[in-house]
Formats: C-alpha cells, structure tokens, sequence
C-alpha cells in the first residue's frame, strides 16, 4: 500500500523540476548581487558561491518533509569570525533579512562543539537595488561562515554523505569532528587576534616596486593604506590591484603623490558624513578619499564604469553631509 504523502511529495519534485532550470539565472544574478554589496561596503571576504538546488537533493528534503526554502543558495566564505557579523550587517542594510539562525551559538549554548555558520533567508527590498529588478520574487538562502568552519562543515558532510564508518566507530568518529570543531574554533580566535595585532602595529613600509610597471603594485598599496588608516579592516586581496588602476587613470604613480593627495582631506569628516555601520576596508576607505577629493572626474572614470550609480549615490552623500 502507497503511502498518503507520496502523492503531494512526487507532485512537488515534478513541480520543482518544471522550474528548476529557470532558478540558474536568478542564482547567478544573487551572487552578484552578494559580491557587489561586499564589495561596495568594503568588507574583506574570501569567496562568494552560489547553487541551484538539484531535483535531487530538493526530492530529498521534500521526503523529510521539511519547508524548501534554498532553492537559491549563495555561500559567503571570510576570514574570521568578526568578518560574518558585518558580513550579515551589509545584508540587513541593504536586504529583507526573513530569517536569520546562527548555528554556531544554537550549538555552544548547547555546551557543545560541532557545525558552525550563519544561515540568512533573503529577499530584494522593495524597491529593489539598482539593476536587480529581476530578481523581485525571489527569495535566496544565504551562508556565511569562516574558511575553518567553510573547511570542517565540507568535510563533515564528505565523510557522512559516502557512510563509510562502520557503526562500531561511529561514536568514536563523532568524538574525533567534536575535537575537531573545538580546535578549530580556537584557531578561528588566534587567526582573529593575529589580524588584530598586525592591523594595530601596521607601518607605512613597503615593498619595492616593480620599476616596469608605472602603477602602485597591490602590496605596496596594501602596506601603505595599512598605515594610512590604522584602523580599517582588511580588504579583499584582488582589490588592492584594482584601486591601482583607478589610481593610475587618475595619474597617481606614486605613493610620494598618494600621500600628499591624502593630506588634502579629513580622513574623520568623511567617515562621519558616509556613516559607516560597519569597519570599513582600507580600500572602501581610500575609495572615498578619492570620491570626496576628484567628485564627478572618479566617478566618470572608466573603470568606475560598472558601478557609477552607485559612486553618485555615494558622492551625493559625501557632499550633502549624509
């Protein structure tokens, strides 16, 4: 005899299936959505992925009956810990957080060790960021969690998925991921204290530079801005490179001419008229020196051009005080 809930349960997987395909440009448009607010606000971040759900694995979830609510699914990989508290700062600026769960502290307050990360259910605003009309209507489970708890969590879910620990040494392999997780956990508060220390000690000393290329390199920038702003965080590493260019569009080849360029404005005016929720990356933070100092020339610069909405947005702020 068939049982009752098989019915709705094919029903849906034939539904799920009908509309499957059609969720991969949403996907995509999500992730870059995602990195865009990322990379926007300045915050440092190592990666950011996106799925569609298989028919298969939505088959699955539908046989446990549980609601489906990441058919959309973007993952959002940082360094440490305190990264995915502004990480989940971004969204709540700029997205309808429905849900949000933080695993980990579900797990500690349970006086145990095990999978940690923070699951966001999302939707557009209404109305919608610039550009992302397209994705009105459609919701997206986001991850978000640090390179160690990303690395325990995959392996985790490696070994389990395949089942091939025998049963006798199934209590001693949890015992083994518990150990693991606690150690883990440590090593995430040590990477998070070396950052720390690097960051409050940094120096305006920098590597040599490659005398064939006339801009900056990314490294010495990276230095550089680490002692020009001590206390911004950390940006993306492709990002440094990046602003490099924009330096070099506008002229500037040398940190010599940064650094005078940099003596024309306050630093301190221009983080109380953006308002930053979140400590912003030295890159966010020259990046709005910039926009402050040259106005409508960066923002009409060429490689600006993929974001100049956003840059007017921004310059409107900086020049009507907020």
């Amino acid at each position: 005899m068939s049982d009752p809930h098989d019915a709705p349960v094919r029903e849906a997987v034939r539904a799920y299936a009908e509309i499957q395909p059609g969720l991969r440009e949403p996907t995509r448009r999500y992730v870059d959505l995602v990195t865009v607010l990322l990379d926007e606000a300045g915050i440092n971040y190592l990666s950011v992925e996106g799925r569609t759900k298989s028919v298969a694995s939505f088959a699955a979830k539908a046989m446990r009956k549980v609601e489906i609510t990441d058919q959309i699914g973007v993952r959002v990989i940082t360094y440490v810990h305190s990264d995915v508290a502004a990480v989940v700062g971004v969204f709540d600026d700029s997205l309808q957080i429905l849900d949000d769960r933080d695993l980990g502290e579900e797990t500690a307050s349970q006086g145990r060790f095990g999978y940690a990360s923070r699951h966001l259910l999302v939707e557009v605003t209404d109305p919608p960021p610039p550009s992302y009309d397209d994705l009105v209507g459609h919701r997206a489970s986001i991850q978000v969690r640090t390179v160690l708890q990303h690395a325990w969590a995959e392996f985790e879910h490696d070994i389990r998925y395949k089942g091939t620990v025998p049963e006798e040494h199934a209590s001693d392999l949890d015992r083994r991921f518990t150990l693991a997780a606690g150690l883990l956990e440590l090593a995430d508060q040590e990477f998070a204290a070396i950052r720390e220390r690097l960051q409050t000690t940094a120096s305006a000393d920098t590597p040599a530079a490659d005398p064939s290329d006339p801009r900056i390199s990314g490294q010495e920038l990276a230095a550089f801005l680490a002692g020009q702003y001590t206390d911004a965080g950390w940006s993306h590493t492709d990002h440094y490179g990046w602003i490099a260019g924009l330096l070099l569009e506008l002229g500037i080849t040398s940190l010599d001419e940064l650094a005078d360029l940099l003596a024309s404005v306050d630093p301190d005016a221009i983080i109380q008229r953006m308002g930053y929720r979140y400590p912003a990356g030295a890159v966010r933070r020259l990046d709005d020196a910039l926009l402050a100092i040259f106005g409508r020339q960066y923002v009409e610069l060429t490689g600006n051009a993929h974001r100049a909405a956003l840059l007017q947005t921004r310059l409107e702020k900086l020049t009507n005080g907020g």
